[in-house]
C-alpha cells in the first residue's frame, strides 16, 4: 500500500475517526432515552411515532450506504467527515426547535445521511491501519471510543431533558457538535482523490453473494444490531417504566425513568473504551473469535429471559448492566470478524454491506420492539431477543466445532 493512497490524519487516525463521530453522536443518543418519555413535549401523540422517529435515521441509510461507499471512492475522509459534522449540528438543533412528527423525520433522515458518512469513514479507515493481529483491538477501540458520544448523550441528556426540558438540551447538545468542526480542518488534511479509490479495481469481479462464510458474518451483525441497538437501545426508559414506575427509588434518592435509562446506558460506554479493546484483543489470539462469542451469546440469552422476572431491584438492574457488557462484546466481535472477511476480499462491498445489514437490523428494532410490546406483551421483545441469541449460539457453535 503506497502512503499518499491511505487517508491523511495527523497522529492516530482510528482515534480521530473515533473521537469525531463522539462529538457528532451526542445528540442522537440523548433522544433514545428522553423521546419515549418526552415525546409530548417534541409534539409527538403516540408512542409508535417514537419508535418510527428512533428507526428512520437507519432506514434511510438502506438505499443510501452504497451510495455514500461510491462517494467514498470520489471524495477525501475529510469532506466526508466535514459533511456529516455539519448534519449532525443541524439536526441536533432541530430536535428542539422542531415540533411534530413530520419536521422531526425529516431531521432524523439528514442524521441518517450524516452517520453514513462517519460509520463507513471509520471503517475504511481501519481496514487500511490494522493489521491481522491488531484488528480486533482497533475495531474496539473505536467502538469504545465513539461510545463516549453516547455517554454524554444519555446521561447528562437524560437529566438535562428531565430538569431543562427537550429543547434546552438539544441546543446544549448542537453547540457541543458544532465544535467539531474546526477540528476536522486541523487534523484531516485534504487530498485530491478518494478516500478508497484505491480498491475500485480490485473488487470489480468480487461475487459477494455467492460466499456463504461472509454472508454468515453479515447475518450475525444484523442480529446483533436488531438486539443491542434496535431493541435494548429505544425501550430501556419504556422498560424501567413498565417495570418500577415513572419515578424509581435508589439509595434514598427519587430518579426518573428516562434519568435512570441514561444512567445504565452510560455505564456501558462508560467502561466500553476499557473493555471493547480488551475484547477485541482476546479474539486476536490464536483461539480466534469464536470461542468468546459463543460464551456472549449464551449468557446474553439467560439474561434477556432474566428481564421478565419479578426480580429485586437490586438485582434486576445488575442483569442490565450485565447486558451492556455483552453488548460491548458481541459488538466488537461482530465488527471484528466483519472486518477479517474484508481484508480477505472486497473491502468496499463488504463493509458497504455490512453497514447496510447494521443499519437493517438496528431500525428494525425499535418498531419491532414496540410493536411487539404494545400488542404481545409488554417484555415481547425482550423474549424475542433472548430466542435470536439462543439460536445464534447453536448456529456458531457447529459451525466452530466444524473449523476445529
Amino acid at each position: 500500500m503506497k502512503p499518499e493512497t491511505l487517508p491523511t490524519f495527523q497522529k492516530n487516525p482510528i482515534i480521530i475517526i473515533s473521537l469525531l463521530t463522539a462529538v457528532c453522536l451526542v445528540g442522537d443518543s440523548m433522544l433514545y432515552v428522553v423521546l419515549p418519555t418526552h415525546f409530548e413535549e417534541a409534539g409527538l401523540t403516540s408512542l409508535w411515532q417514537v419508535g418510527i422517529l428512533l428507526s428512520i435515521n437507519r432506514l434511510v441509510r438502506l438505499p443510501l450506504n452504497p451510495l455514500i461507499g461510491w462517494l467514498y471512492t470520489k471524495i477525501s475522509a475529510r469532506t466526508g467527515v466535514l459533511i456529516a459534522v455539519l448534519l449532525a449540528f443541524g439536526t441536533t438543533l432541530s430536535y428542539g426547535l422542531i415540533q411534530g412528527f413530520i419536521g422531526l423525520l425529516i431531521a432524523r433522515c439528514f442524521w441518517g445521511v450524516a452517520w453514513g458518512f462517519l460509520r463507513l469513514g471509520a471503517y475504511f479507515t481501519i481496514l487500511e491501519y490494522a493489521t491481522d493481529a491488531t484488528r480486533g483491538k482497533s475495531m474496539g477501540l473505536y467502538n469504545g471510543l465513539y461510545r463516549l458520544g453516547s455517554l454524554v448523550g444519555m446521561l447528562i441528556g437524560g437529566f438535562l431533558a428531565d430538569f431543562y426540558g427537550l429543547t434546552t438540551t438539544s441546543m446544549i447538545f448542537s453547540l457541543v457538535t458544532l465544535c467539531a468542526l474546526p477540528v476536522v480542518f486541523i487534523v484531516i488534511k485534504p487530498t485530491s482523490q478518494g478516500m478508497v479509490a484505491h480498491h475500485v479495481e480490485d473488487e470489480r469481479h468480487f461475487s459477494l453473494w455467492s460466499n456463504r462464510t461472509v454472508l454468515s458474518v453479515l447475518g450475525i451483525g444484523m442480529f446483533f444490531a436488531l438486539i443491542y441497538q434496535g431493541i435494548v437501545t429505544s425501550t430501556l426508559s419504556y422498560l424501567i417504566n413498565i417495570h418500577n414506575g415513572s419515578v424509581v427509588l435508589i439509595f434514598g434518592c427519587l430518579i426518573g425513568a428516562s434519568s435512570l435509562a441514561g444512567i445504565l446506558q452510560a455505564i456501558r460506554w462508560g467502561f466500553e473504551p476499557f473493555l471493547a479493546p480488551l475484547f477485541g484483543s482476546l479474539t486476536d489470539g490464536k483461539d480466534g473469535r469464536y470461542p468468546l462469542l459463543l460464551i456472549s451469546t449464551l449468557l446474553a440469552s439467560i439474561l434477556f429471559a432474566l428481564v421478565s422476572f419479578n426480580l429485586p431491584l437490586w438485582l434486576w438492574i445488575s442483569v442490565l448492566l450485565l447486558l451492556q457488557a455483552t453488548a460491548t462484546s458481541l459488538t466488537t466481535i461482530a465488527d471484528a470478524l466483519a472486518a477479517d472477511t474484508a481484508s480477505n476480499g472486497a473491502k468496499i462491498k463488504i463493509m458497504t454491506t455490512y453497514s447496510l445489514l447494521i443499519d437493517f437490523g438496528a431500525a428494525l428494532g425499535p418498531m419491532l420492539a414496540y410493536i411487539m410490546n404494545q400488542f404481545v406483551h409488554p417484555y415481547a421483545s425482550f423474549w424475542f431477543a433472548s430466542f435470536i441469541l439462543l439460536g445464534t449460539t447453536l448456529v456458531c457453535a457447529k459451525r466452530w466445532l466444524k473449523q476445529k
